[in-house]
């Protein structure tokens, strides 16, 4: 039997898998937020007969699916989060699923119904946890590190949160799909970048912009001078480690007739290597450090763990590109370029065998305005189609092959444990730049 004949549990649920991505895309909710989305989201998995666990303070779920026989346990994820778009044409209240994150959780309702088909789990072996988790996209820093300052989360990602609450400490791996935009049909699988979050904050002296400027310390000049202090060590950057740093102000500012005392800016150093990222960050807070000396400001910077780079697993790749195969164009199956973007399933793929795979159904760029769900058939019921072969493929014959992966699996980390260590050498706040009677002290690393 081919693992295509399997998609008919899938396609019985084709208009609900359909229904759940349209309301999802018309009611988008950022990281942490999505409070709707996941209430929508668990009454689907309860009215199905799920048994949920909470994350209680925070938004999302996960359940778990027993076949009865023992075996390795798999993870599917949705992500439940949608990004800042004010000017996206179909924005709600400034937000859009840019992202088609929307898909992920139509397509994880759509494995939802098809494993409570009956004869779905019949010849598989072990477990299968589906999990809706929120804030990938790693944006509201600000809002993020108050929740963490709060006590309520305590790293910024939704997958690395849930995995620091212990959600996966008894998962033996994971996959997902990820919308791509693309002419036809195609599914991909490739490495991507890791990075660090980044807020910085310039003081300076507020002064009367035109009467007394020169009691004044423009706090605004010295974030800009820290960023073309950053533009300036750009071709230090090596090719290889796929370094990208792309500050914003978000203050700078409160009267144009006021010297700005306080400028904010937020920003990623992303990286191929937890080693690059770290080189490369120092320069970075080096260079915001100079913007604030050339002015006489001061600057804090507050570094937060972002996602760690996503080495995916190949054997289990190499498994999800043949099943795929059977319901995608065999030449649009293949492994892709280095992704110069980062997600949190790099922290997942950190300590387990992992895949972020991609799945085409959209138009326009991705996070851009004119960003859409243009192919839902490939994005959602595919998508789910592509986890239910891919589950079987895993956990039939005793759970042979999901044996086999988790033997030979190397993953970053021997454990979570190692892996928080590892990452929190990126938690720290750091007033970069103190003045005394013998000069200024500068602290960048």
């Amino acid at each position: 039997m081919s693992y295509k004949d399997f998609t008919k549990y899938v396609e019985k649920h084709r208009e609900k898998i359909l229904e759940v991505e349209r309301y999802v895309w018309q009611h988008p909710e950022t990281g942490f937020r999505e409070w709707n989305t996941s209430k929508y989201l668990a009454k689907i998995f309860e009215d199905a007969g799920y048994e949920l666990t909470y994350a209680g303070d925070i938004p999302g779920f996960y359940t778990d699916i027993d076949t009865g026989r023992p075996g390795p346990k798999v993870l599917v994820f949705g992500e439940l989060d949608a990004l800042l778009s004010p000017n996206h044409e179909e924005q709600v209240n400034g937000c859009a699923h840019a992202c088609g994150h929307n898909t992920q959780v139509a397509a994880l309702v759509g494995i939802s119904l098809a494993l409570k088909e009956p004869g779905a789990l019949d010849g598989l072996s072990g477990s299968i946890r589906l999990c809706a988790v929120p804030a990938e996209e790693l944006i509201e820093i600000e809002y993020r590190d108050s929740l963490r300052k709060q006590g309520i989360i305590h790293y910024l990602g939704g997958k690395v949160e849930y995995m620091y609450r212990g959600y996966f400490d008894d998962v033996d791996m994971a996959f997902m799909n990820h919308i791509a935009s693309a002419p036809e049909p195609t599914f991909y699988v490739n490495d991507a970048n890791g990075c660090v979050a980044k807020t910085i904050t310039y003081t300076g002296m507020a002064a009367h912009a035109g009467g007394a400027p020169h009691n004044g310390i423009n706090a605004m000049y010295a974030a800009v001078q820290g960023i073309n202090a950053i533009n300036a060590l750009r071709e230090t950057f090596e090719d290889e480690d796929h370094v990208r740093v792309h500050p914003i102000i978000t203050a700078g500012g409160s009267s144009v007739n006021i010297i700005p005392a306080v400028a904010k800016l937020q920003s990623y150093v992303r990286g191929a290597t937890l080693d690059c990222i770290k080189k490369n960050n120092i320069k970075v807070n080096r260079a915001l450090a100079a913007g604030a000396l050339g002015l006489g400001a001061e600057v804090v910077v507050e570094d937060r763990p972002g996602y760690a780079p996503l080495y995916y697993d190949h054997n289990l790749g190499n498994l999800m590109m043949e099943v795929a195969r059977e319901i995608i164009p065999a030449e649009n199956v293949k492994v892709s370029q280095f992704g110069k973007g980062s997600t949190d399933m790099g922290d997942i793929a950190a300590v387990m065998p992992a895949v972020h795979a991609h799945i085409s159904g959209s138009t326009g760029k991705c996070h851009g305005d004119e960003f859409k769900i243009t192919d839902p058939e490939t994005a959602c019921v595919k998508s789910a189609s592509v986890y239910m072969m891919t589950l079987r493929a895993l956990l039939e014959n005793d759970a042979e092959k999901a044996r086999e992966i988790k033997a030979n699996a190397k993953p970053q980390f021997e454990s979570i444990r190692a892996y928080f260590e590892a990452v929190d050498y990126f938690m720290a706040d750091r007033d970069m730049v103190k003045y005394t009677e013998n000069g200024a002290e500068v602290n960048f690393k």
